[in-house]
């Protein structure tokens, strides 16, 4: 993990108040901290029974804060406060929920939140029938309806030993952090917008043990999902199948082949202010699909397969398209990367083409990073250097974003 935007150079202070969640937020201290935020932690009294201060400050490189007076001077808090971009309390345990929202001023974390003008994040985290509680209830809504803080969670899952599953379990930390990545990000011209992404491979049955597809991770298409949905925009990601775990905000649509990819754009794309194109679909389907598993035996020592066509999904819908909206398109090449991009930047109208070369080790199918050229009607390549596709989604967002921009 390396440092990336919107975190990167940013100041958060993070609460953590006294529930056995407390562990995860050790690792969302040491992931904020590796994506280039300085971190400074805030820990309750009966948080350190949970997580000493010493591990927050291996992870951080800096002192965990734990005492509302302390030798640097009675207005800590206000300096928290007043010098934060982001504020999160992960986890937050029902008394610092009901403390919160009386707007009590009894320790270092509930002073800060008093102090400061800063976006704030805060993640439930407590057994489900106190999570149903009436009262807990109230004051959750208290703090996003009257306050504007964001309730990131919780899920359902595995709660403390001798307690059933149920809603009350903190969200995990990669999820805190992206929820902190949307309080960061800001307003945006995606802000309020409907954006449909598409993602990782198809698959086109054989038999119904095999298939045809192709080595699509769904990485760069998801990391756009995020970044689209941390700035601000409303997310539909149609995706074919992945191992990726789905983002966070988004809505998935989860898809197997060609076909219902196609299906699915086509019903969900006249709505969308933006469309990006970044699945790998299959271009063609076994003609006649056995519905039962080809065996050995039966095919002695071989057997062919005819192909059909499969629909274009970006092509065929174009006539689908919001009047107005953005459309991104992809193009993976083995040869003549730049002539091959801007033919298909023109056939299927895109506004924005994103070009890279197959052949490259370092970019293309199961690998963290990609080195992308973009291209649009109206300006020279833009040729990117090797980055990871999660900085590679922030430019194209960028690009996106000033598109819009200059259409309001």
């Amino acid at each position: 993990m390396t440092s990336q935007r919107p975190w990167k150079d940013s100041r958060i202070v993070l609460g953590v108040t006294g529930s056995i969640a407390a562990y995860k937020s050790i690792q969302v201290a040491r992931d904020l901290t590796q994506l280039g935020a300085k971190v400074d932690v805030v820990l309750t009294k009966s948080a350190q029974y949970f997580a000493p201060p010493l591990s927050f400050e291996g992870v951080t490189g800096r002192p965990a804060l734990t005492d509302l007076f302390s030798a640097e001077g009675a207005a800590l808090h206000v300096r928290l406060g007043q010098d934060t971009d982001a504020l999160c309390v992960a986890p937050a345990t029902a008394d610092f929920l009901s403390r919160a929202a009386q707007g009590r001023a009894d320790d270092l974390i509930c002073t800060t939140l008093l102090a400061t003008q800063a976006p704030v994040v805060i993640c439930p985290a407590m057994n489900s029938q106190m999570f149903a509680h009436t009262q807990v209830q109230a004051n959750l809504d208290h703090l996003k309806s009257k306050l504007g803080y964001t309730i990131a969670g919780p899920t359902e899952g595995a709660l403390a030993a001798g307690e059933a599953d149920g809603p009350g379990r903190m969200i995990e930390p990669w999820q805190v952090v992206e929820h902190l990545g949307k309080a960061l990000a800001g307003t945006s011209p995606l802000s309020g917008k409907q954006i449909l992404v598409t993602a990782g491979p198809t698959r086109e049955p054989v038999d119904p043990v095999r298939y045809i597809g192709n080595r699509s991770s769904g990485r760069m298409g998801y990391a756009i999902a995020q970044a689209a949905w941390r700035r601000g925009a409303e997310v539909y990601l149609v995706s074919g199948p992945s191992w990726m775990e789905p983002p966070v905000g988004v809505h998935l649509i989860s898809v197997e082949t060609a076909l219902e990819m196609h299906d699915a754009v086509n019903h969900a794309l006249p709505e969308m202010d933006v469309s990006v194109f970044a699945a790998a679909v299959t271009d063609f389907r076994p003609d006649n699909p056995d519905d039962e598993k080809l065996k050995r035996e039966d095919t002695e020592g071989g057997f062919a397969v005819s192909f059909t066509g499969n629909p274009d999904v970006a092509g065929d819908t174009i006539s689908r398209r919001k009047p107005g909206s953005v459309a991104v398109g992809f193009a993976l090449e083995t040869s003549d990367l730049i002539k091959n991009a801007e033919q298909k930047l023109i056939a299927k109208s895109f506004d924005l083409l994103v070009a890279n070369d197959a052949t490259d080790e370092e970019s293309g199918f199961d690998v963290p990073t990609n080195r992308v050229t973009i291209l649009s009607p109206e300006r020279d390549p833009e040729e990117l250097p090797l980055m990871l596709k999660t900085s590679v989604a922030e430019v194209i967002i960028d690009r996106i974003c000033n598109r819009l921009a200059d259409d309001l």
